[in-house]
């Protein structure tokens, strides 16, 4: 399936299912968010990295429009809904300032291994306590995807792209837990040099060896 969106590149990858709110200040997306709004449809965020617009993004509906400025800026609250790949830029579209594009849309297996789940979540919450991050999911533990976990765990803007760009649920899950499998013994690293750092110059109590000579 193809079809036309409008288009809002910004630097960020949004998952489906994910939330962002928006500041709208540009003129010209000013006119996408008011023209999406009044006719109820959807348009699209491709992720933009190094300045270079991607291949990948997500459809995107409007929640809610929170607030109007006097001179036309808009704060609005927006949904991920699935993931597009551009086939083909338009970048002027009569009478409008925006650009738009020619998309299809992968399909997308969502089904993961319920353990690495598990073991997903239970790394993450451990990652976090020793970042002292106090972070709640808005859904039980078997309920999440990985689109919820992957903002979670320190992944870069371009690690976050390639996340978006695997369509099975299964290849996502493993792909966080190397990140992770990655991360967390760096961090604990820290923690301990972090430890003897504190000790450097205090009294400690130490005991001695007994040699034999």
């Amino acid at each position: 399936m193809t079809n036309f969106i409008p288009i809002f590149p910004l630097g960020v990858v949004l998952y489906p299912g994910e939330s962002l709110n928006l500041h709208i200040f540009e003129p010209r997306y000013k006119q996408l968010i008011k023209d999406c709004y009044e006719q109820k449809k959807q348009f699209g965020i491709p992720a933009v990295i190094e300045n270079k617009l991607q291949d990948f993004g997500t459809l995107t509906s409007i929640a809610e429009i929170t607030k109007v400025y006097e001179g036309g800026e808009m704060d609005i609250k927006t949904k991920g809904e699935k993931v597009f790949r551009i086939l083909e830029v338009i970048k002027e579209i009569p009478e409008k300032l925006y650009s738009g594009a020619i998309v299809t849309y992968p399909d997308n297996m969502d089904r993961g291994n319920p353990e690495v789940l598990r073991r997903l979540v239970a790394s993450i919450r451990e990652l976090h306590r020793m970042l002292n991050v106090q972070k709640e999911f808005n859904k039980a533990d078997e309920e999440l995807k990985t689109y919820d976990l992957a903002h979670h765990i320190g992944l870069s803007l371009q690690e976050e792209y390639e996340l978006l760009n695997l369509f099975d649920e299964r290849q996502r899950q493993e792909y966080l837990k190397r990140h992770l499998t990655k991360v967390i013994p760096m961090i604990a690293e820290m923690e301990q040099l972090k430890e003897k750092v504190k000790l450097n110059g205090h009294f400690r109590n130490l005991s001695s060896f007994n040699l034999d000579l």
